[in-house]
């Protein structure tokens, strides 16, 4: 995939997990869910590009 897309997901990952652990520290669970979120999908996302990647060569 393009470097843009990769950018992209990573940081989604990243911000997951500042999220998480903003929603941690204030003891709030919504932000920890919606971190955790973020963090699986980026993560995931990552991983079908890396899929992709591996079938065309």
């Amino acid at each position: 995939m393009s470097v843009g897309q990769t950018i992209k997901h990573k940081t989604r990952a990243f911000k997951g997990r500042i999220t998480e652990r903003i929603g941690r520290t204030t003891r709030n669970r919504r932000l920890q869910r919606q971190g955790r979120t973020d963090q699986i999908s980026g993560n995931l996302k990552q991983s079908g590009d890396k899929a992709k990647d591996a079938l065309r060569s």
